[in-house]
């Protein structure tokens, strides 16, 4: 190569350096702000609702719900503080205003119930379409009490066996519903968290009442019995009368109310005898624990972001709970 050529091509690479730019300094990056999670943040939404439809579970989270008042009960001075305590979730379908509309919402609910073991393991199915209540094993349901870990906890090897908190959870996936058959999907919806309180007689043993469902064509008879003021005779004449039994079908009904009397009586003893039983084993730290049992009903604080529950908050459970003793 000639001494021109080489002076051509360095000259061709000087024009290539003096184009390469400066790096542009970057303005400072603005802090990012997020703000600080609460320790018991999601404490409502990790107790499962149970009961709760399954294609009605994403409409309970549309809204941000302020349960701000549950995370202070177990603040110092709070009604929980320093106390053990079971958490289940259940929903209250209700006509609410919202942003200047009315709609039915699915609220979400927190029952707590202060105790120093599980209130149950047991959790009730029924429903208007069963004809029978069943009480079940939690764990049939894929359900079960769990520690709950509060969220400043969770990064340390924090011992789970001295948590205070514990909440009723379900372990099954909604994605695998659809491998199962629609009767036991059915069942969730029908789910009531069971309690039973010794010393308090049941409304079972109280009533008086039977449920009556005489298979007969062209449809069935259903009807209540009240067999200490209803007169039998009496009682199938008007059904007669009202057309909604046969002349002939007469004795055959009257039977088969007399059995399910008599079904109904013995199991009123039963229960009762049970109850008794189960008081006289019972230690007595276990009657003190039973008789000072509180629970405490939660819902939603008012929001922006949540429609207004204020007016219709009840003290009432279940059919196994009764009355809550503060509603919060």
């Amino acid at each position: 190569m000639s001494k021109g050529t080489k002076r051509n091509a360095k000259q061709t690479e000087e024009p290539k350096q003096r184009k390469k730019r400066s790096p542009k300094i970057k303005p400072p990056k603005q802090d990012e702000y997020f703000e600080d999670k609460r320790n018991l943040e999601d404490l409502w939404r990790e107790t499962f609702p149970v009961g709760t439809e399954w294609d009605q579970l994403d409409s309970v989270y549309q809204y941000k719900w302020n349960f701000s008042n549950l995370e202070n009960a177990f603040e110092e001075g709070g009604v929980l503080h320093g106390k053990r305590v079971y958490l289940f979730g259940c929903t209250e379908p209700q006509l609410v205003w919202f942003k200047d509309e009315s709609k039915v919402v699915c609220i979400p609910v927190v029952v707590a119930v202060v105790s120093p073991f599980p209130p149950s393991d047991k959790i009730g199915i029924n429903s208007v379409q069963r004809e029978s209540e069943e009480i079940i094993p939690m764990t049939q349901m894929k359900m079960d009490w769990v520690p709950y870990i509060p969220l400043e906890d969770r990064a340390s090897q924090v011992d789970r066996l001295k948590s205070q908190i514990f909440i009723l959870s379900c372990t099954q996936r909604r994605a695998a519903l659809k491998h199962l058959k629609l009767d036991r999907v059915k069942k969730y919806e029908y789910c009531l968290p069971y309690f039973y309180q010794p010393f308090k007689e049941d409304e079972l043993e109280q009533s008086t009442e039977v449920q009556i469902m005489f298979p007969v064509e062209p449809k069935p008879v259903f009807c209540e019995f009240d067999w200490e003021l209803d007169e039998l005779e009496e009682f199938t004449d008007k059904l007669i009368e009202e057309e909604e039994l046969s002349e002939d079908q007469k004795d055959t009904f009257k039977e088969f109310v007399k059995e399910k009397v008599r079904e109904a009586k013995k199991a009123n003893r039963e229960a009762s005898e049970s109850r008794r039983k189960a008081i006289a084993e019972m230690s007595e730290e276990t009657k003190a624990a039973f008789e000072t049992m509180r629970f405490c009903k939660f819902y939603p604080m008012q929001s922006p972001d949540a429609p207004d529950v204020s007016n219709v908050k009840s003290p009432f459970i279940n059919r196994y709970y009764g009355k809550a003793h503060e509603v919060l």
